[in-house]
């Protein structure tokens, strides 16, 4: 199958930023076979589509999403951290099933499909089963973790494991899921936190990711608490722990990273670490991570959006905008994290931070049609006096016509082609209250109800 999109503004994220406003994009099966100016004989393809007006970028990357918290959505909104942790989300995860699981991974990609997102990476959740299920059948792809703790106060009883066990069932899923859906799902070893990590389970995860060749992701440094906790225990902060430990290394995704030292900066360059900066989330409660910084010394920072009961927003397009406020602010400086930075960081430095630079993030030939296409003809939008610009900071998720993943479409014309949306929101609400129901969690009652 060849598809051509034609008369389309091309942002290709390639090593030169090259953009093409009159350019074709020829993709042939799940690959791409020309992204420029050049013209392209229409009678060689099986579709042609005139794009004039729109734009096309390679699909996005959202490098930290708990997809098994979608159906938590709005649980844990104004309480404290430790209310929030012991007394709503570990409750809620712990009594899922594994159908709950595919159900609220199917729903966060439906969510990540409507805002151009064609990969993930599920920092630790339940059941990778259910999940690698659901992404097969999205269509999108994914990097997924189980959700790994071997110690720690208040963990539920169903999680409470040895470090050896945490261990071997990492190593079962690898072996079952690693590789599946036509190689869109792939498994990664996970490291909830460093409150809940013995050093044994930290240095047998390294042993076995550097083996089987997969990536960590890991929250590193997320808030002031755990790098006090650190401190105390053991004299340094948590990413000069896991430095001297021989845990950091360019296989690790270290999501949040908000409490870093200059010096654990420069340790993330020195051992090519990639961070994915979740900038919504953190405002709640973290803090403000380094990102201006990170960026100067060459790190590699995506962007990701945390899970729904600490964003509410699983959207990529509104957390690049949050992306280009946040750092001007606190540094009172507008001309930090530039437009064109943060449409590489969720773009190229996604796929790189997710061990896939040379398979997709760019929209170049040879490799995989990941893409999207734009329609900025909107009144939240237009004009567009500078079309990088407005990507960042004026599009909406709206804005956001069709998704493509590995040359098949997932969305056309916003209408999701891989499962029936209408019936999905439906089977999640019935699930999110039954889940909600078996955990004993009360809500709030914020206003009188009638």
């Amino acid at each position: 199958m060849r598809t051509l999109l034609k008369h389309a503004m091309i942002v290709t994220m390639n090593e030169e930023g090259q953009v093409y406003s009159d350019g074709n994009l020829l993709f042939e099966d799940d690959r791409i076979v020309q992204a420029g100016a050049e013209p392209v004989d229409e009678s060689t393809c099986d579709e042609v589509l005139d794009l004039t007006g729109k734009i096309i970028l390679p699909g996005l990357v959202n490098t930290h999403v708990h997809t098994s918290q979608q159906l938590a959505r709005g649980l844990a909104d104004d309480v404290d951290l430790l209310t929030w942790l012991h007394d709503r989300i570990w409750p809620y995860e712990s009594h899922m099933t594994e159908e709950d699981s595919y159900i609220s991974t199917l729903f966060c990609a439906a969510e990540q499909i409507k805002a151009g997102v064609t990969a993930i990476a599920e920092p630790g959740g339940q059941f990778v089963s259910g999940m690698a299920r659901a992404v097969e059948e999205a269509g999108i792809r994914a990097k997924l973790a189980n959700s790994v703790m071997d110690c720690g106060e208040g963990l539920p009883k169903a999680w409470q494991r040895s470090t050896k066990e945490e261990l071997e069932r990492q190593e079962e899923d690898i072996r079952r899921f690693h590789g599946t859906a036509a190689g869109r799902v792939e498994v990664w070893f996970g490291v909830r936190t460093i409150f809940n990590a013995t050093d044994d389970l930290l240095l047998g995860t390294k042993e076995l990711a550097d083996r089987y060749g997969v990536g960590i992701h890991m929250h590193v440094a997320e808030a002031k608490s755990e790098v006090d906790y650190v401190k105390e225990r053991l004299g340094v902060q948590t990413v000069t722990h896991l430095k001297d430990l021989g845990f950091l290394g360019p296989n690790l995704l270290a999501a949040h990273t908000v409490w870093l030292t200059h010096e654990e900066v420069e340790m993330f360059r020195d051992y090519g670490v990639k961070v994915s900066h979740n900038p919504a989330s953190a405002m709640r409660v973290l803090g403000f991570a380094k990102v201006p910084r990170m960026l100067r010394e060459g790190i590699c920072v995506a962007i990701g959006t945390d899970g729904a009961p600490t964003n509410n927003r699983m959207d990529m397009v509104d957390e690049m905008w949050v992306t280009s406020l946040i750092h001007k602010g606190w540094r009172l400086d507008p001309t930090v994290v530039k437009a064109q930075e943060i449409l590489r960081m969720a773009t190229a430095n996604g796929a790189e931070a997710l061990q896939d630079g040379a398979l997709y993030g760019s929209l170049e030939p040879g490799k995989k049609a990941d893409l999207i296409i734009i329609n900025p003809d909107s009144v939240g939008m237009q004009p567009m006096h500078d079309p990088i610009a407005n990507l960042v900071t004026s599009m909406h998720s709206t804005n956001v016509e069709s998704t493509v993943c590995n040359g098949k479409w997932l969305m056309r014309d916003r209408k999701i082609l891989t499962f029936d949306e209408e019936a999905l929101i439906q089977e999640a609400k019935v699930r999110a209250e039954s889940i909600r129901s078996r955990a004993g969690i009360r809500m709030p009652e914020r206003f009188p109800v009638r």
